[in-house]
């Protein structure tokens, strides 16, 4: 998988991992400890991201 790919595919991780953070906020019975899981892979990814594009500019 080339470089571009690898990045669209991890901005879409990205994108479904936030619609999963939204909705879990928005349940009336949300899980606290699921949501700062979810938004530490969040955080992640979106360093990933980070990552790749300077290795991808340079």
């Amino acid at each position: 998988m080339n470089l571009e790919a690898h990045l669209h595919e991890l901005s879409e991780k990205h994108r479904a991992m936030e619609a999963e953070i939204e909705a879990e906020m928005m349940s009336p019975s949300s899980d606290s400890l699921l949501i700062t899981e979810l938004k530490r892979r969040k955080l992640r990814l979106k360093d990933e991201i980070v990552r790749l594009q300077a290795k991808e500019a340079a």
